[in-house]
C-alpha cells in the first residue's frame, strides 16, 4: 500500500518543530492536498491544532502504549485515503521512555512506519558546527531514514544559503528551507479548548502568516516528493471485533473536557457504541437514555466556577452514578466527580460529589510519564490481572477517603530500574475513575468490557 508520508522531527524540545509542522500542514492543505495529521506520543494539545488546521482528526502514534502492529494499523486506517500523511514528532528525535531509551521516541515510530524524516534544527548562531549535529543524528541509528532538514530561527536568507551549502556538501541531506525568527508567528501556549472566540481570530491571523512564510521559504514540492518516495506498507490485519449494537454512551466534551484519543472514540464506535456528546458546562442534564458515561481529561480547574454553577448537570451526573450507571473518568473527569476543586488562588468550587474526596491544584507537576496499570479488582473496564499501558500528566492531587476502593495498581520504572508503585482507579458503585490516561487500543478488551457492562446493565443482566 503506497502512502506518501513524512515525519517532522526535532533535534530537541523547543527547536520549533511544532511551528514548522503546523505551517507545513497548512501550506499542503492550501495546495489542495488532503492532509492526514499525526502526533507521536501521548500529547492531546498539538493534535487539536493539527485538526484545526487540516480539518482532519489528528491521531496519536504511541509506540510505548501500543505495539508495533497496532501503530501500523492505526496509521493505515486513517492515512489510506489521504494525499499525504504528516506526523509531528515528540521531544528530541531519539528521546523516548525515561529519557534513556528510544522506545516511544519519534525515531522508534519513524522506523515502525518506515517513513522519511525531515529534521528541524535551530540554526541560530551556527555555521560549520551544524555538521557534527546532523552527522551525529544520522550516524546514531542508521535504521532511521533522515532525508532532509529545515532550519529554524534564522535571521537572514544569506545565513540560510551558507548553511544549505555546508549541509548539502557534507551530508547529502536535502535542505528544504528555513523559517526566520519572527515573534509574529509564535503560537499561544494554550490549546484550542481554552482559546476564546476573539483569540481564534488572532490565531488564524498568526497561522496565515506562518503558512505564508512556509510557502516562501520551504520547498514544499521537494517535501511532497520525499513523502511520495516512502516505501510501500503492507496492510496489517485488524482482526474482528464483537459488536454491542446501539449502546448509547454519553461523552463529556467541551472546553473543560476535551482530552480524548480520537482512536479511543472510534474503537468504541467500531464495537457498536453510539456516542452522544454533552457539555458539563452548558447542558442541563445528561443525554437521554445513555447506558454509560465517559468523562475524559481537560482543564476543569479553569472552568471550575462555571462547572459549580451548573447545578442541574451536577445533580444529573450524581443521580445517574448513584443509580448504578456505568461511568469511566480520567484525570480531569476524576476531579469533576470529586467533592470539590481548589484552585491555586485558593478558591474552592463544589463539583458533583460522587467520589468522597477533594481535588486541589498544586504549583508543581505531580506525576508525569508513562506507566503500566495492573488491575487488582474487577471493574467496569477490566478484570483482576489485566494490564494496560498508560500515561500520566497532572498538576492536581485528589485526596480520596480511605474507605473508597481502588481497583488498579500503577507502576512506573525509574532510571535505576527500580519500580515505584501506587494505587488508583477509585470505584464507587459502577464508576471507575483514575489519573492515568488509557489508550484502549493498547488492550481493546478494556473497551469491549466497558460496552458489555453497559449493555448488561441496560438489560438487567448484572
Amino acid at each position: 500500500m503506497q502512502i506518501p508520508r513524512i515525519v517532522i522531527a526535532g533535534t530537541n524540545s523547543g527547536c520549533g518543530k511544532t511551528t514548522v509542522t503546523l505551517g507545513i500542514m497548512g501550506a499542503l492543505k492550501r495546495m489542495g492536498l488532503k492532509v492526514q495529521p499525526f502526533k507521536v506520543g501521548p500529547d492531546y494539545i498539538d493534535p487539536m491544532f493539527h485538526t484545526f488546521i487540516t480539518g482532519q482528526h489528528s491521531r496519536n502514534l504511541d509506540s510505548f502504549m501500543l505495539d508495533e502492529n497496532t501503530v501500523k494499523t492505526l496509521f493505515l486506517r486513517s492515512a489510506r485515503y489521504a494525499d499525504i500523511a504528516v506526523a509531528e514528532g515528540v521531544m528530541g528525535f531519539y528521546d523516548g521512555l525515561g529519557g534513556t531509551s528510544q522506545e516511544g521516541s519519534t525515531a522508534h515510530v519513524a522506523g515502525i512506519l518506515n517513513s522519511p524524516v525531515v529534521l528541524v534544527v535551530n540554526g541560530e548562531g551556527l555555521s560549520l558546527s551544524i555538521l557534527p549535529i546532523l552527522l551525529g543524528f544520522m550516524d546514531y541509528n542508521r535504521n532511521v531514514n533522515i532525508k532532509g532538514v529545515i532550519l529554524n530561527h534564522l535571521k537572514s536568507e544569506s545565513h540560510f544559503l551558507l548553511l544549505k551549502e555546508i549541509i548539502e556538501e557534507h551530508t547529502g541531506l536535502a535542505v528544504l528551507g528555513y523559517l526566520k525568527k519572527n515573534s509574529e508567528i509564535s503560537l499561544p501556549g494554550r490549546h484550542l479548548g481554552l482559546v476564546s472566540g476573539g483569540e481564534i481570530q488572532d490565531l488564524n491571523e498568526k497561522l496565515d502568516k506562518l503558512i505564508s512564510q512556509i510557502e516562501k521559504t520551504v520547498d514544499l514540492k521537494l517535501l511532497v516528493k520525499l513523502a511520495g518516495n516512502a516505501p510501500a506498507m503492507k496492510p496489517v490485519p485488524e482482526g474482528t471485533h464483537p459488536v454491542f449494537q446501539n449502546v448509547k454512551i454519553g461523552v463529556a466534551k467541551d472546553k473543560a473536557f476535551n482530552f480524548y484519543y480520537q482512536d479511543n472514540l472510534e474503537l468504541l464506535e467500531m464495537l457498536g457504541a453510539d456516542l452522544i456528546y454533552f457539555s458539563p458546562l452548558k447542558d442541563q442534564h445528561l443525554p437521554k437514555d445513555v447506558k454509560g458515561l465517559y468523562i475524559g481529561g481537560g482543564y476543569p480547574e479553569v472552568f471550575a466556577k462555571e462547572l459549580e454553577e451548573n447545578l442541574p448537570m451536577k445533580l444529573s451526573v450524581k443521580k445517574a452514578v448513584e443509580l448504578g450507571l456505568p461511568a469511566y473518568a480520567e484525570c480531569g473527569g476524576l476531579m469533576y466527580l470529586s467533592q470539590s476543586i481548589k484552585t491555586l488562588e485558593g478558591n474552592e468550587y463544589k463539583m458533583t460529589e460522587v467520589i468522597p474526596g477533594k481535588s486541589e491544584m498544586t504549583a508543581s507537576l505531580k506525576r508525569f510519564g508513562y506507566v503500566e496499570v495492573e488491575i487488582t479488582k474487577d471493574n467496569i473496564l477490566a478484570r483482576k490481572g489485566d494490564r494496560i499501558r498508560a500515561h500520566e500528566f497532572h498538576y492536581s492531587v485528589t485526596m480520596v477517603d480511605s474507605e473508597v476502593d481502588t481497583c488498579y495498581k500503577v507502576m512506573k520504572e525509574r532510571r535505576n530500574k527500580n519500580m515505584s508503585e501506587w494505587y488508583c482507579g477509585y470505584q464507587v458503585k459502577n464508576l471507575m475513575a483514575g489519573y492515568p490516561h488509557l489508550h484502549f487500543w493498547g488492550n481493546p478488551r478494556f473497551a469491549k468490557r466497558f460496552l458489555d457492562v453497559c449493555r448488561k446493565m441496560d438489560m438487567n443482566e448484572v
